[in-house]
Formats: C-alpha cells, structure tokens, sequence
C-alpha cells in the first residue's frame, strides 16, 4: 500500500491518496477545495495537485472518502469527482449534522437531512473495497457526532480526532460534540498494535517543526499532551481548552458545502452563487 499525502498550508490540512501497489485503483481521503475568504473566491489549486498525480500514474479513482463535514475547509469532492470519477462517502450521522446545520442557515427544502447529497453513508464496521485493498470503518465520535475513521491495512486516518502527539486532540465543543465520547473514540484508536501508523487530518507545526502526517499508535499513546489521564481528567482538559477557542474562520462557508457533499449552493437568478451567514447567533 502506498500513502501519498497532500499538505494544504492555509487551512494545515492533509489530503490522502491511498493507492495499492499492485493494482491501479486508488482512493482520496478529505480532499481541499481553496477557498479566499476576503474576496469571496474558490479555486481548485490544490485539488488538481491531486487530479494530476492520478492522472500522471494512470490511476483510477474509485473513492472519495470523508472523515466527517470539516469545518476549517471547503471539501473539493465534487471537483475530484467530476475530473476522475469515483464515489463520495461519508458516515451515516452526517444526517444529525444537516439538522442542525440546516435549521441555522434555514435551508428548508433547499437541503433534504437525508445524506442524499453522498453517494454512501457509512456505519461502523462496514467493508469498502478498492482493488486489493479492504477499507474497514470505524465509528469515532466525539468532536462530532458524524466523524469516521478508516482502516486500511495497518494505516488509521482519523480526522480530527487525534493531532500529532505535540498538539494533541481535537476539540468537542461543537453541536454534537461530546469530549467523553471523544476520549473512547481515542482509546478505540489506541488499542490497535503499537506499530499502525495513524494518519491525521491537520497538523499546525510549532516553530521549528515541519508539518507531519502520522505517528505510530505507540508514539500517540506515549506522548499525545492531552491523553495523561483517565477519562474525567480529559474531559476537564478539553472543557477547559475549548471554552478558550474561536470559532473556526471558514466555518460558516465551509459548512454549508460540507454537508452538501462538496456541492457549492445552486447560483439564483442573477446567475451568482451566495453563502450564508448567520448573525449574532450561537452554535
């Protein structure tokens, strides 16, 4: 199995090609749609780095999968999707997530809390093929209630749910969140063998540190700052922590495309497309 990681500097995001040796199919894990804030503009910059190493290896794209709906970037599924193929997936509690999300942004009928937008809900424990390799999920809830990780051979992509051992967890104080949750959804990470490499979502490197995609099991187990203790020492941590945290920037923006599946909103009548944002409210 070849791992090939794609490091969004704006947003500290990875983005995954996951690809067997053996075979020339492949899947992406949580693909980066740019996104200017100030001028209000997408480009797909980043996405077609991953567009042109398949193409370039004469790879096909059979899965586009998600982690959970981020809310730090835009997703640019629909974009790898149109240019390469392949199916988008995501776990089954996306669906929570569109309620709550909806009733914010007041989409109405404008967005159908189904999952519909995805090709695949998944649930824990379902099997996913792409040639050679079995894709096994895993339910890690807890920073929110849709979050997935993924199991491939001895790799985990995990999302948010773990940062590299120097930064530490992800947080759970968003709709859904819940940091008990989240702790076991850790330990369910943790007690895979010491040698599986987990593969992280973001990484926001202090000075003197390079942005790094992965550390063993062991590693996190040993030296995560935030996992020194038992479940109620983390919970207090976390409450503590969060409560010291912005929002993220492009929440609002990324959001509303995340939990359309990458889909940006239909433009209305003018021919332009808007996103919203909701003023003087509370998550």
């Amino acid at each position: 199995m070849n791992v090939i990681p794609f490091y969004h500097s704006p947003s500290g995001s990875f983005s995954y090609i996951v690809t067997n040796r053996h075979s020339h199919r492949c899947l992406v894990i949580d693909p980066v749609l740019d996104f200017e804030a100030q001028p209000a503009r997408t480009s797909t910059e980043s996405a077609d780095q991953i567009i042109s190493y398949i193409t370039r290896n004469g790879l096909e794209l059979e899965w586009i999968l998600e982690t959970h709906a981020h809310a730090d970037h835009l997703s640019a599924a629909q974009h790898l999707k149109q240019q390469c193929g392949g199916k988008v997936a995501i776990g089954r509690q996306i669906t929570q997530v569109q309620r709550v999300f909806g009733s914010l942004f007041n989409e109405g009928t404008a967005l159908t809390a189904d999952g519909s937008q995805f090709d695949l809900l998944l649930d824990n424990d379902d099997r996913l093929q792409c040639g050679d390799l079995e894709i096994r999920v895993l339910h890690t809830p807890g920073h929110t209630p849709a979050c997935i990780s993924y199991q491939i051979g001895e790799a985990l992509f995990v999302g948010d749910t773990l940062f590299m051992p120097d930064l530490g967890t992800a947080r759970a104080d968003f709709p859904g969140g819940d940091a008990g949750i989240l702790f076991q959804s850790i330990q369910k990470l943790l007690n895979f063998p010491d040698h599986y490499r987990i593969y992280v979502c973001h990484d926001y490197p202090p000075e003197g540190r390079e942005a790094t995609c992965s550390a063993t099991v062991a590693e996190q187990r040993s030296a995560n700052i935030h996992l020194n203790g038992d479940c109620d020492s983390y919970i207090a941590l976390r409450q503590q922590r969060d409560a010291t945290l912005a929002i993220p920037a492009l929440l609002f923006p990324a959001i509303q495309v995340n939990i359309r599946a990458g889909k940006l909103p239909e433009a209305e009548s003018n021919g332009i497309k808007y996103l919203k944002i909701p003023l003087n409210q509370e998550l």
